[in-house]
């Protein structure tokens, strides 16, 4: 892997499929050891392009009849694509940014030879030497082998200005203090829990590392070339053994090996995905004894005491029209003790808690972005050096076109596109964008009116089994169908992002990537959690009241919560989604999709009919790397896991074993994710990265949303705050003796609309005449029947004033987190500092060197030049000793 290839080949628009040489696993390395090489056996194989091979065509021929042939054949394509240019393209251009782009042009596979000699003419100019291989063992396919010379690599990594560590060594030595030895001994302790991969030098041995530059190559340690700029570990055995292996889950990864092998974006992914893990354990611990701690308590509550007391005799209004009659509260007593193990005194807690476990998580992130930064010599990279913000071949071709369609007479030079050229796009996108989320909300709407029909259905049914359990029933179902739903519309959404994206024509492939990224965000963020925001903020708010009831296209009749309250179906909502995303989305079809993607591009080339031939001859390994599938980027990797933060700390007073879950889920998929780089796909081009970008904003965007959504969850989801005001203002004893009744309101049945009466009035064998339903409102004997009542305004308030409160007090809590834990790590500070020093003293003793030798080379010259005129002269005198004019003028010199 070297990344001044990645930067050439990210500069190009490359007609051919492209793919890295990747190492495989132990057992396939034994059957592909070929391919590593050119012919000569000497110069290695650094990237490896794939196109397919058709019959000879007229280029081909004009190479053999001769260079007039040629220069013809180029002056015809060259005329014909200067026409196409000003004309708009008949077919749709493919899709570049996942690095192998379709061709397109006219159809005719001699202008895509000629585009691709053209193409391996530019990479012959900037210096790589190409070797092409036609009599490959897949049938219908070229492959043309790089090498990036030395002199290449060197320009290269001076114009990204790339870290190369210098022949100066020095020791990072250890303070004695108390921190440092606990810090050992845990490190001690946690010595079987790292990888056991090779280390060149010990740890507290560092090389000096400095911007490389042709005019200073003696300060860096060139003792071997072919490995100066290339990774040391070629072969993947080290990370399939001791990374891409579920038997080593309770292990670190390898963050150092991961980052020489797929470069420093790959590895800073990893490695966030690791310390997310890690942070995961505390907030399952707690998660679970919030969770216990609602199981142990559950006989104590009084509320649920009093809902399941078998002298309970309170009798409900019906919960849908006609079909349904009159039931007892003491039928609610599963789900008031179920609701408890949700909603007690300890959700409040842990909602304060996970706040500031996100606080924290991302303060240790930056601690430890900025580790990696130093360890990987990137602490002096400006984001435009990493990122090499170069303009994309789309932009610069509407820039070519705009600038051909403006007057060929005038003189201006068009060099970017305006906000007026891209308007049409932005309003594109945002009609689009709203569109998408209108799709969302009407698929929302379509499974409430399948709650309310199926639920007057299953009512009407004459199992008595059926009928007493319509509410789980319908709970379950429908959210299995949100589930789907979910599942479908991530992929339609994350492909109307791509193109909404492609029509802005963003001038750089990281303002491209940001772009995508937030929409297909924004979209899959409001697919995963409307079902959950209607569930938790607007189910049971919008039904009205017993004879004047809230009804959607005047037949129904909107849902409401179970006496328990609605966390309880926010609860189920939220398990079924997230454990269903994990499970299928993120396991399932990581797992399966690109097996199923490798089988057909085999069947597609026909080996299958060659697999006695196959016996005969191996494959060479780009031969292999060919059956495996591109690297499509990032971005749904992050997606995964930000949606999982999502639901780990927005919800999260619903559901405390979220936590819990998501550690589950992100253990098998480290490793899940390992294997996939190392086996099923190719090895994606090598790019810097000094953060993990947008990814980071989105992050803290979701942590300070998530105070505010669980201050509503807990204030007007749960019953918390009732419970409180009920205790505090209007319980007689200072208990909760009484909180049931006072709750519930009173109806007289004979106040039902004409024709929304129940069909069956003496179910429970006597007659009703008053009945009871959950809402502070005044009882019908009273001056205002039904008005809301002033225990409503006094809830009401303190709901509101607990919002306001719990998240100022979150909100401070986390910033003094902020503040006190800084964002670089004292010893990194110290180590920056110390090599600065260093690189100076460095600098210094090389400039004296240069002095010395410089004045010993005068002084010996000048010393050769005094010996030389002494021997001339006592020749002289010894020719002519005689002479006594040549003895005077010597004394007289």
């Amino acid at each position: 892997m070297q990344f001044p290839l990645s930067l050439i080949i990210t500069r190009l628009c490359l007609p051919p499929c492209c793919q890295l040489l990747k190492a495989l696993t132990p057992e396939e390395s034994t059957h592909c050891q070929h391919g590593l090489y050119f012919e000569d056996g000497q110069r290695r194989v650094d990237y490896v392009l794939t196109y397919p091979l058709k019959k000879q065509n007229a280029f081909a021929r004009s190479l053999r009849r001769g260079p007039h042939h040629i220069s013809e054949h180029l002056r015809h394509y060259t005329v014909k694509r200067a026409k196409d240019s000003l004309s708009p393209p008949s077919s749709p251009r493919a899709d570049t940014e996942l690095g192998c782009p379709g061709e397109t042009f006219g159809g005719h596979e001699d202008h895509k030879t000629f585009r691709r000699e053209e193409f391996e003419g530019k990479l012959r100019e900037m210096g790589l030497e190409l070797e092409k291989d036609e009599d490959a063992r897949i049938q219908g396919v070229g492959f043309v082998k790089i090498h990036a010379p030395w002199n290449v690599l060197c320009r290269e990594a001076e114009l990204m200005k790339l870290k190369m560590p210098t022949k100066k060594v020095y020791e990072v030595k250890q303070s004695s203090g108390v921190v440092e030895k606990i810090s050992s001994l845990v490190s001690k302790v946690l010595e079987p829990l790292h990888p056991h991969v090779e280390e060149r030098q010990p740890k507290n041995i560092k090389r000096l590392s400095h911007t490389f530059s042709r005019e200073k190559q003696h300060l860096f340690d060139l003792s071997d070339k072919d490995y100066f700029f290339d990774s040391k570990t070629r072969s993947s055995i080290l990370l399939y053994e001791e990374w891409a292996n579920y038997s080593v889950f309770y292990k670190y990864q390898p963050i150092g090996l991961v980052r020489k092998y797929f470069g420093e974006k790959i590895g800073l992914y990893f490695a966030w995905l690791g310390l997310y893990t890690q942070m995961l354990i505390p907030a399952s611990l707690v998660g679970v004894i919030v969770f216990l701690y609602g199981c142990a308590t559950v006989d104590d509550n009084i509320p649920s005491m009093e809902i399941c007391h078998p002298r309970n005799n309170i009798t409900m209004c019906p919960l849908c029209d006609r079909v349904c009659s009159y039931w007892k509260l003491s039928t609610a007593c599963g789900t008031a003790r179920a609701s408890h193990l949700f909603d007690n005194p300890a959700t409040v807690f842990f909602s304060i808690f996970m706040a500031l476990w996100a606080a924290m998580f991302m303060e240790h992130w930056k601690r430890r972005q900025m580790r990696l930064n130093y360890e990987w010599d990137l602490t002096g990279f400006e984001d435009e050096e990493v990122s090499g913000d170069h303009p994309r071949a789309e932009y610069e071709f509407q820039v070519m076109q705009k600038s051909l369609s403006k007057d060929r007479k005038s003189q201006h030079k068009i060099e970017k596109l305006s906000c007026r050229d891209r308007l049409p796009a932005y309003m594109t996108n945002i009609v689009m964008m709203l569109l998408m989320i209108g799709v969302t909300f009407a698929i929302v709407f379509g499974v409430i009116l399948y709650r309310i029909s199926t639920k007057a259905a299953l009512h009407m049914s004459s199992n008595p089994i059926t009928r007493n359990h319509v509410q789980l029933t319908v709970k379950t179902t429908a959210a299995i169908i949100n589930l789907v739903v979910i599942l479908i519309l991530d992929e339609v959404y994350g492909a109307v992002a791509r193109w909404l994206t492609v029509l802005e024509v963003p001038k750089t492939d990281k303002s491209f990537e940001e772009r995508l990224i937030f929409k297909t965000f924004i979209l899959k963020f409001v697919n995963a959690f409307s079902p959950i925001i209607y569930i938790a903020f607007f189910r049971g708010r919008l039904v009205g009241r017993p004879g004047n009831y809230l009804y959607v296209f005047e037949s129904y009749r909107m849902e409401e919560c179970a006496h328990g309250g609605c966390l309880m179906e926010l609860c189920i909502q939220l398990s079924i989604t997230m454990l269903g995303k994990q499970l299928i989305q993120n396991n399932l079809f990581e797992i399966g999709i690109p097996k199923l993607k490798k089988l057909i591009r085999y069947i597609q080339s026909k080996q299958g009919a060659f697999q006695e031939e196959e016996r005969q001859k191996k494959l060479r390994r780009y031969e292999t790397d060919h059956f495996l599938e591109p690297f499509a980027g990032l971005t749904p990797e992050y997606m995964e896991m930000i949606i999982q933060f999502g639901f780990v700390t927005l919800f999260v007073a619903s559901f405390p074993l979220a936590p819990l879950f998501a550690l589950l889920n992100n253990i098998i998929e480290i490793r899940l994710d390992a294997k996939k780089f190392v086996t099923e796909l190719r090895r994606p081009v090598a790019a810097r990265a000094k953060d993990i970008g947008i990814w980071y904003n989105i992050l803290r965007g979701v942590a300070k949303v998530a105070v505010i959504i669980n201050a509503f969850v807990i204030s007007f989801t749960s019953d918390f705050i009732p419970r409180m005001v009920y205790q505090y203002m209007y319980s007689p004893d200072g208990s909760m003796h009484g909180f049931v009744n006072h709750t519930l309101s009173y109806f007289n049945v004979s106040h039902f609309q004409e024709g929304k009466e129940t069909q069956e009035p003496l179910q429970l064998g006597y007659p009703i005449e008053i009945c009871r339903y959950k809402d502070y409102r005044e009882p019908p004997w009273s001056t205002n029947p039904y008005e809301i009542s002033k225990e409503f305004w006094a809830v009401l308030a303190v709901r509101l004033a607990f919002v306001i409160v719990f998240q100022n007090v979150v909100m401070l809590m986390s910033d003094i987190v902020d503040w006190l834990i800084p964002d670089i790590p004292k010893d990194i500070s110290l180590q920056i500092h110390k090599e600065k020093i260093l690189l100076v003293d460095l600098f210094m003793k090389e400039e004296q060197g240069k002095v010395q030798i410089l004045e010993s080379r005068l002084s010996t010259g000048g010393k050769e030049n005094c010996s030389r005129s002494n021997n001339n002269n006592s020749s002289s005198m010894v020719a002519h000793p005689r002479s006594g004019l040549h003895t005077n003028s010597i004394k007289s010199l």
